[in-house]
């Protein structure tokens, strides 16, 4: 996936906060995946609007983190999502 591209959470797809378990999860049709913090903070920003670059280099300033490196880490983060199909993609 390309850096300019933009994530979408498809329909049907929401973040939720379990108050059972106390954890953040992604929920889509007929499953829930359990994200950890960075998971949650990296799909808080997905909005439809900004690219996943953007979403980095905003995600970078907030933690005063490099900004490759947190690329790198989203980029690979929401290929798996995209494979699993919780994660889709428009143009800008």
């Amino acid at each position: 996936m390309t850096r300019t591209r933009i994530p979408v959470l498809p329909r049907g797809v929401r973040l939720h906060f379990d108050k059972v378990r106390g954890k953040n999860v992604l929920l889509a049709p007929e499953r829930a995946l359990f994200l950890d913090d960075i998971g949650h903070a990296i799909l808080s920003e997905v909005d439809g609007q900004r690219s996943v670059a953007q979403i980095a280099r905003h995600l970078a300033a907030v933690y005063n983190a490099p900004e490759d490196a947190i690329a790198g880490d989203i980029t690979e983060f929401i290929d798996d999502l995209a494979d699993k199909r919780v994660i889709g993609f428009t143009d800008a």
